[in-house]
């Protein structure tokens, strides 16, 4: 880690490519450095960043922005059903998704492509065409950086839920993870149910990278690059509603998506709601949703956090109005 640096332009470091400025920032290589962030900064002060995939910045973000550049990828175990490998939490996801395929071990192909590092996987339980991080996840290791101890959290210490976890709550900013244990099925099968994903693969049993492959062409199709056209993912959580719910939009709307989940509820494709809604494609001021995936909120170039939100607001309020269902932003805001 360098010097903690001053008043530090954020705007590489979100791929909304929104203007902000820290007003301290710094970059965590080693785990030994937190001793020294802790002694200058409580935990309340220090917002941790990883990738900035699915991050909402404000134009100034008061005390110190911790980058997660902590590396290192291994297999650790292995037994009769699973290997288990584990990935310090600033390694590139998708890197780890091919370093998986690489060795032939399947598991985490759909989760392909998905921008963001390996420690903030868990925060959101990102998930993709039919496979979240819950699915795949053994265990993680975090810092309170309050007292600056370790912790082992397992699956059921994450309260995983749809893009959900114990690290999305009001005191999550006390957790700063830095590793974390995947479980892969040595006995491996496709997870195919998604409509597109199963028609491009129609033709035999694929292999993990024939599936990420897919996975891949997929996203490209439909999602832009942050590199070129400035957006954070998916805006929107799909919402999950009561089956009556569910089932009295359906019967005013046939051709709504809807995807029963286990605890008898619904859950709702946002994107669906929103194009009909006629938002797809749609600009309002700098910004507006992307012409080729109503779900994905786009910097058509000069937005600020201001753009950003009157968008999120119109949107949410146009689907509300016809639907009567509300839409959740998805990107953490500080």
């Amino acid at each position: 880690m360098g010097a903690i640096l001053q008043d530090v332009d954020l705007q590489a470091h979100n791929t909304l490519a929104l203007p902000a400025r820290a007003e301290h920032f710094a970059v965590l290589d080693e785990l030994s450095l937190l001793d020294e962030i802790r002694a200058q900064f409580s935990a309340e002060q220090i917002h941790v960043l990883g990738g900035g995939s699915n991050l909402w910045l404000p134009e100034r973000v008061r005390g110190l922005v911790l980058q997660v550049a902590l590396k290192g990828k291994t297999l650790t175990r292995e037994d009769a059903d699973h290997r288990y490998i584990t990935a310090s939490a600033g390694e590139n996801w998708h890197d780890l998704v091919l370093w998986t395929l690489a060795q032939g071990w399947g598991g985490l192909e759909n989760l392909s492509l998905i921008p963001g590092t390996v420690g903030a996987a868990p925060v959101q339980n990102v998930g993709a065409y039919g496979v979240e991080i819950a699915d795949r996840f053994h265990s993680l290791t975090a810092v309170n950086l309050d007292d600056g101890q370790l912790h082992i959290f397992t699956a059921d210490m994450c309260q995983f839920a749809y893009r959900h976890s114990i690290f999305k709550r009001p005191d999550a900013g006390r957790w700063l993870i830095t590793a974390v244990t995947f479980r892969l099925p040595r006995v491996w099968t496709p997870v195919l149910g998604y409509g597109d994903l199963a028609a491009r693969l129609a033709s035999g049993i694929p292999t993990p990278v024939e599936v990420a492959d897919a996975v891949m062409a997929i996203r490209r199709s439909k999602l832009p690059d942050p590199a070129v056209i400035p957006n954070a993912g998916s805006f929107f959580h799909n919402p999950v509603v009561e089956q009556e719910v569910a089932a009295a939009l359906k019967s005013r709307y046939p051709a709504l998506p809807v995807y029963p989940q286990a605890d008898g509820r619904v859950k709702l494709a946002a994107g669906w709601l929103i194009e009909q809604c006629g938002w797809k494609g749609r600009t309002l001021g700098h910004a507006g949703m992307f012409d080729k995936q109503a779900l994905v909120l786009v910097n058509h170039g000069g937005a600020v956090s201001a753009d950003i939100a009157a968008v999120c607001a119109a949107v949410r309020a146009d689907v509300l109005t016809r639907f009567g269902v509300s839409l959740n932003p998805e990107p953490i805001r500080w």
